[in-house]
């Protein structure tokens, strides 16, 4: 087992992987930005290092200044956590080429699975239902563009090869504003991934978004827990999941389940990754595979008792997986909501300092956080700033503790979207399931017109 491990991220995650490590005995370093220097998780760490100014691409995003950070505090790993660099197959290859573990799939998975295309590719040989669409990157030539749209069916959805967090896409309803389309969304995928390629999907009008959590060892022991509904969400972005998703057949989900075991022996997959699916009259189709920890992975956690941050660990550093299938079993539910330092109805933006704070607690109540009272949130990255998770022996258990500890939360000084989260488990076709990946910008549409 490794004796340190630097954490190459920010925020809640670093906390949530630093305490892993503590659990289990290994030493961490902290990396943190300029604007980061009074966060909880730098003051906690065994070792801390400044990697740069605010700006991401400066801090970060910057390869050199972590790598070096790892040779100065003699690390033998490194987690990326999520977001950031955790995808970036060219940073992973770094990592090894430098001497150090990479606690993530091997760099060539990344790539494999980072290329929409080639992912859908994969997953089509290893018997994965994926949504229709073109078998490939769309040609340069409009007409066989048009073909090959009309054969698939509109409207379509066209999508950039290596986009991700909801860019590059784009709905198309006729034959005439598709060209533009296509256009707009390669000239976007190339300024923001570098890569111009896209494809075709048929745009599905209602799904929900369902996704399986994997985990897998190098020797190909391959284990999945379970999904995760993360259907209320906007802009591409989740708010609130939970695990496991209702009204699933469990025929159904065991048949998914064992597909998505089935690419990750394929694909020699190796670590914790997970299948994200539209789910629509009762079936599933592939959208995209996630080859990192989760931002939901704690609602897993909660009903399947598995640590997975320790998983990741236990598996970079080479050992088998003690878990089997029939290991896995599946108890009560859980809710994640994702508590986020913004407008809850506009979306705006909200940093600055936090002059009161009152994190809640109780039966079934985790809540991943690196704020505190005095903190000041810094403008400069992702606004989500805690996680509250609530378990129970069901649903509605799970949701009235919900209710209570978002009740009980404090967070002044800054706007947050507690009321937004209060409102949806109050929402009658929330709470009945009636809801679909629209949903969501649906209301907040219809609330601010008024």
């Amino acid at each position: 087992m490794f004796e340190k491990i630097l954490i190459a991220n920010r925020g809640e995650i670093a906390l949530r992987i630093q305490r892993a490590c503590r659990e289990m005995g290994i030493k961490t370093v902290a990396v943190y930005s300029e604007a980061d220097a009074e966060a909880k998780y730098v003051k906690l760490a065994d070792e801390s290092v400044c990697i740069g100014p605010a700006a991401s691409a400066q801090s970060y995003l910057n390869v050199p200044a972590i790598i070096s950070a790892a040779e100065v505090t003699d690390a033998e790993a490194i987690h990326p956590g999520y977001g950031f660099l955790s995808e970036n197959a060219d940073f992973a290859e770094r990592v090894e080429k430098s001497g150090f573990f990479f606690i993530g799939p091997r760099p060539e998975t990344i790539r494999l699975m980072g290329d929409k295309v080639s992912a859908k590719n994969a997953m089509r040989q290893a018997g994965v239902p994926c949504v229709p669409g073109s078998e490939g990157a769309l040609p340069e030539s409009v007409e066989e563009v048009k073909r090959i749209v009309k054969e698939i069916g509109y409207p379509v959805i066209i999508k950039a090869a290596g986009g991700g967090g909801g860019r590059g896409m784009r709905v198309v309803h006729t034959e005439a504003a598709l060209s533009n389309a296509v256009i707009t969304t390669r000239n976007e995928a190339n300024a923001a991934f570098g890569n111009a390629t896209v494809y075709a999907e048929k745009y599905l009008e209602n799904p929900r978004h369902i996704e399986f959590q994997v985990l897998a060892d190098e020797y190909g022991n391959v284990v999945h827990l379970g999904e995760r509904d993360c259907s209320m969400q906007r802009r591409h972005q989740k708010i609130l999941e939970e695990a496991p998703a209702r009204g699933i057949p469990p025929r159904l989900r065991d048949k998914i389940g064992e597909r998505c075991v089935e690419a990750c022996s394929r694909i020699n997959y190796r670590g914790v990754g997970t299948f994200e699916f539209l789910y629509e009259n009762n079936e599933f189709y592939f959208i995209e595979m996630n080859t990192r920890l989760q931002v939901e992975h704690p609602v897993t956690e909660a009903i399947t008792g598995v640590d997975l941050v320790q998983a990741q660990i236990h598996v970079a550093a080479g050992e088998k997986l003690t878990l089997r299938q029939k290991d896995i079993v599946f108890r009560g539910h859980a809710i994640e909501c994702r508590i986020n330092a913004e407008d809850p109805y506009k979306l705006t933006p909200s940093a600055g300092r936090i002059t009161q704070y009152h994190a809640p607690g109780g039966p079934g109540i985790r809540v991943d956080s690196h704020i505190y009272h005095n903190y000041r949130v810094p403008p400069y990255y992702d606004s989500m700033i805690a996680k509250i998770i609530a378990y129970g022996d069901d649903r509605e258990a799970a949701i009235a503790r919900m209710r209570i500890a978002l009740s009980e939360m404090v967070i002044e000084g800054i706007k947050t979207n507690i009321p937004l989260h209060l409102d949806l488990l109050s929402d009658s076709n929330v709470l009945s399931d009636a809801v679909s990946i629209h949903y969501l910008e649906q209301k907040l549409s219809r609330y601010n017109k008024k």
